[in-house]
């Protein structure tokens, strides 16, 4: 058979792609519509009832509420939030589905004393993530942590060494790998569905309005700001650093790579079955926005893995969709591709090199009900998404943003440096550059390259055995964190 060349691949699939999603969409006679998902089934206990905490209830935190109550064997016991005022809406949830109300918390150490929760359910931002559930595993008490399951590199690794020492149960929150759409799709790619693989791209075109600028103020009375500030270093309350846009600074997040990102590395990854990878490399910036925001809105990241690589894409200023996916993933191969769309996850399509649809992969799943199973039967094995793994994929987006917090400013107009010997990235890259220019600012104003700059990082070598970058000592402090007592992930368990 003639395989097209990998650049006459590439532009191939680009353009047929976004032809079979049509096709998938409007033909009503190809596949039955697809219902909604369902939720998750009701089930006994072989064990006994389960106790439940939900930790952090503002936004992620209530649908957690929402779902444990699908479980007729389990009780939600305990709530926690540094902030009070978000107890009333978790509470009308359980009353609204006829649970008693729960204990309220806001000190997560007064929780973990409960001897009647036996397991927590982590939504908290996400520089708490990780020592929320070393803490809970060392008061005996099972885990489900939200991605990222860890704020930096070092704190994923503790979490699986906290597991295995404290023999706990511990689930990443990457609710995908639960789905049967996407495990029939990426079993279709193992099994050579699609021929060798050649590249994982990641999207996540996903539109983010400016947070504009606000001054700093004192917190809210009622709000336990030093308990909320944990880990990260004091500054003052700024209601830019709170509530959600806290995703957007340093100290508490990981920018839209390590937030909705994160579920698209993960699907990437586990499409190349592959773990950490050689090198990362990343480009970017915060562009059209004046505001408070410091991480980037547009943003390129690479990890490579020798034969293979991820190439993965931020955008959150308004863009269409590439090949029919705006969040994402499309895995390439020699003999075809597959198209994962986070819009619609219960349909996955496979395509061959000229464009046809060969496969629809459907299914729900509930990543939720998958926690209890393994709760009940006490096997790391039986968890879809166990921490591990969580670990891995959280930290291919942290090695992406280190790779572009050591960055230079770089102006448009020179070549991209390196972009000679991958032409996914100059491809990449070449559609970065339009986007840019065809975009506007919040001030609806046109933005010009000649007059921006965008940040590039360096390639950096990583030892996937280590979880190092060598003697590179500024990449190896990016690893981790100066941690505030007594809010310190240890080094050592």
């Amino acid at each position: 058979m003639n395989h097209p060349t990998r650049r006459s691949f590439l532009e191939h699939t680009l353009a047929v792609a976004a032809a079979g999603f049509a096709a998938h969409r409007a033909s009503a006679a190809d596949d039955p519509p697809h219902a909604a998902p369902p939720a998750p089934p009701r089930r006994g206990s072989p064990n006994g009832r389960i106790g439940m905490a939900v930790i952090g209830l503002h936004g992620r935190g209530l649908t957690h509420v929402d779902e444990w109550t699908y479980d007729d064997d389990l009780d939600i016991v305990a709530l926690c939030d540094v902030d009070p005022s978000t107890f009333g809406k978790a509470q009308d949830t359980l009353r609204n589905r006829s649970r008693p109300a729960s204990r309220q918390y806001q000190d997560i150490r007064k929780l973990l004393e409960d001897k009647d929760v036996h397991a927590v359910s982590i939504a908290t931002p996400n520089h708490w993530h990780s020592l929320a559930a070393l803490w809970a595993m060392q008061a005996g008490k099972d885990v489900y942590v939200e991605k990222p399951v860890s704020h930096n590199v070092s704190e994923g690794r503790r979490l699986e060494q906290a597991r295995v020492k404290y023999n706990r149960v511990c689930q990443a929150g990457t609710q995908s790998r639960s789905l049967k759409s996407v495990q029939s799709a990426i079993q279709f790619i193992h099994s050579g569905g699609i021929g060798k693989v050649l590249l994982a791209r990641g999207l996540c075109y996903k539109r983010r309005e400016t947070i504009g600028r606000f001054p700093d103020s004192a917190a809210p009375g009622e709000v336990a700001y030093d308990l909320w500030l944990g880990p990260a270093p004091v500054r003052p309350f700024n209601k830019n650093r709170f509530h959600y846009n806290w995703h957007w600074n340093w100290d508490y997040g990981n920018g839209d790579l390590g937030n909705q990102g994160v579920h698209q590395m993960d699907i990437a990854r586990w499409a190349l079955n592959a773990k950490l990878p050689a090198s990362a490399f990343s480009l970017g910036g915060r562009f059209g926005y004046d505001d408070d925001g410091q991480t980037p809105n547009t943003q390129l990241t690479v990890s490579d893995y020798g034969d293979t690589s991820i190439l993965f894409e931020v955008r959150g200023l308004p863009t269409p969709g590439l090949v029919g996916v705006t969040v994402g993933n499309i895995i390439y191969g020699t003999e075809g591709f597959v198209a994962f769309n986070s819009e619609d996850d219960s349909a996955v399509l496979a395509f061959d090199n000229a464009g046809k649809k060969t496969h629809a992969f459907k299914g729900s799943g509930s990543h939720f009900a998958n926690f209890l199973t393994a709760l009940r039967s006490r096997s790391q094995s039986d968890l879809n998404c166990p921490i591990l793994e969580g670990h891995f994929s959280s930290a291919l987006c942290h090695l992406g943003n280190i790779s572009y917090r050591l960055g230079e400013e770089q102006s448009f107009g020179p070549r991209l440096p390196g972009a000679d010997r991958s032409m996914d990235l100059a491809e990449a890259f070449g559609r970065f550059e339009q986007h840019l220019a065809d975009s506007i600012d919040d001030l609806k104003k046109p933005l010009r390259l000649q007059s921006i700059a965008y940040h590039i990082g360096p390639k950096l070598e990583f030892d996937p055995q280590t979880e190092m970058f060598g003697k590179n000592e500024k990449a190896n402090a990016l690893l981790t964190r100066d941690y505030r007592a007594p809010f310190a992930v240890p080094v050592t368990l």
